[in-house]
């Protein structure tokens, strides 16, 4: 039997596998997909709020704030990109200074330091490439932008380091309550454990209804950006909101931690769980709304879009808590905006309430808070360079050429824990792909390399999920 079953290897099934991994606890962690932060985790903004938007004294508030500032430790520890670069929301009208205001009062409540309103003088200084008929903006020193996929993976990998399983292709299909505990079901295996936990992301309501009354209802919101070339990227240098509104926090122009713009989202409420299509009504609205940031933003520099499904609940805030008529079975769902950036302290918190529902939890005393480091072969010196090629001749060939990835690069990759197994897991992993050409020069490459690597048929290795085959068999 396992002490904990975590449903879904998102950012917040990551976090609470890693910080769970520090206690003596046997501990499995299912995911649905054929791969992790395949959910809300691979297509969001990559921000790290400050914390003066949620309401005062909300889950939200305290846990983004508490979040924010754990990030800087834990990307080092993690070898995960992180940009501290600040935020501007920006007033083009008096009634829109009023709300920067009512931020500013909720920030300084939600205990953000450094806050303040500056005028247009001093914001045009700072971001050059904003429409001068702007007014005033409130400035947030703490916000920050990460690879919010490459932290779901490294965090990960740490855990299984340090004793975590993972399993994939593994949908909850049903749960039933024993007299200590829980048997999940998946397709293929039944598992025993004590406890679960509840990342299920925007099916996590329905995961809940398997074994407690229904309490609240997940509604996918749905997202769509622009992501421009990386000549574009120093359109605005910190993360620029407009005002926000009563559901969404506005069309966002942002540099990305790899020198990409982001351009986006909407928020559309939508039925399908599972849809994530564009449409080029939603996508010419997300230009336009940015325009009213920048004219300047090059969009014929577009090198693809992209969209992606936030978790809402109808609680209108976090919900981190043991269901009341399931005993060990923990919530952790309506992980919306800014849950990325409260992610590190949810890992916190999940794992106090286990303690207070299990009793003190006896430490790992092998845990390892650092993962193997990855080698970044264009960040090296010419003669670190010259010595990794001389150990392994992968690192001397480029198969990315966009952005000059090599082939010892993806190997390791694909066999490290939780490796990548799809086209899309090597390039969320270490960016082949990810440049201006999307992969139309790399990707026959990359699938050679891991039909080689994984000792599979050309044919069995898919772009993403499960069925997204690219060949289907051979021509001649």
């Amino acid at each position: 039997m396992y002490d904990v079953v975590i449903i879904g290897a998102g950012i917040t099934g990551g976090f609470i596998a890693r910080e769970l991994s520090r206690y003596g606890l046997n501990v499995i962690i299912l995911e649905k997909d054929n791969d992790i932060a395949n959910g809300t985790t691979k297509a969001n903004s990559a921000i790290v709020h400050a914390g003066y938007d949620a309401k005062p004294h909300s889950m939200k508030a305290k846990l983004n704030v508490e979040g924010n500032k754990m990030f800087d430790y834990i990307c080092e520890e993690l070898d995960v990109p992180f940009k501290r670069i600040g935020s501007h929301v920006i007033a083009f009208s008096n009634e829109e200074m009023v709300i920067i205001n009512e931020l500013y009062e909720k920030g300084i409540i939600n205990k953000v330091p450094g806050l303040r309103i500056i005028d247009k003088v001093e914001l045009l200084q700072k971001e050059p490439n904003i429409n001068e008929n702007v007014l005033g903006a409130l400035y947030a020193p703490t916000a920050g932008i990460v690879g919010p996929w490459e932290l779901a993976i490294a965090l990960m990998e740490n855990a299984m380091e340090n004793g975590v399983e993972l399993m994939l292709n593994s949908e909850v299909i049903n749960i039933d309550k024993l007299e200590s505990g829980y048997k999940v079901y998946t397709k293929d295996n039944e598992i025993k454990t004590r406890y679960i936990v509840n990342c299920a992301g925007v099916h996590a309501d329905e995961i809940h209804n398997m074994v407690a009354a229904p309490k609240f209802t997940i509604t996918p919101r749905r997202g769509q950006y622009f992501l421009l070339d990386k000549k574009a990227g120093n359109i605005v240098n910190t993360v620029v909101f407009q005002c926000p509104t009563k559901i969404s926090k506005g069309v966002v122009v942002l540099p990305t931690v790899h020198g990409n713009l982001l351009v986006g989202p909407d928020a559309e409420d939508i039925e399908d769980k599972r849809n994530t299509e564009t449409s080029d009504e939603r996508l010419n609205y997300v230009k336009s709304a940015s325009m009213r940031t920048s004219n300047k933003i090059p969009f014929n520099k577009v090198i693809t879009s992209f969209a992606g499904s936030r978790a809402s609940s109808d609680t209108g805030d976090f919900i981190i808590k043991e269901a009341e008529d399931a005993k060990g079975f923990i919530d952790v769902a309506g992980i919306e905006s800014p849950g990325l950036s409260a992610s590190p302290a949810i890992g916190k918190y999940v794992v106090e309430l286990i303690k207070e529902i299990h009793g003190n939890l006896k430490e790992n005393s092998k845990f390892n808070s650092t993962r193997k480091r990855i080698i970044h072969f264009m960040e090296l010196s010419e003669e670190e360079k010259h010595e990794i090629i001389k150990r392994d001749p992968r690192y001397g060939r480029i198969i990315c050429r966009c952005e000059n990835i090599t082939e010892g690069e993806i190997v390791d990759a694909i066999h490290r824990n939780a490796g990548a197994r799809t086209v899309d897991g090597v390039k969320r992993r270490v960016r082949p792909g990810s440049g201006r050409c999307q992969g139309g020069f790399c990707q026959p490459r990359v699938i050679e390399i891991l039909a080689r690597e994984l000792n599979k048929d050309i044919t069995e290795i898919v772009k993403d999920g499960l069925n997204s085959n690219i060949a289907i068999g051979k021509t001649k």
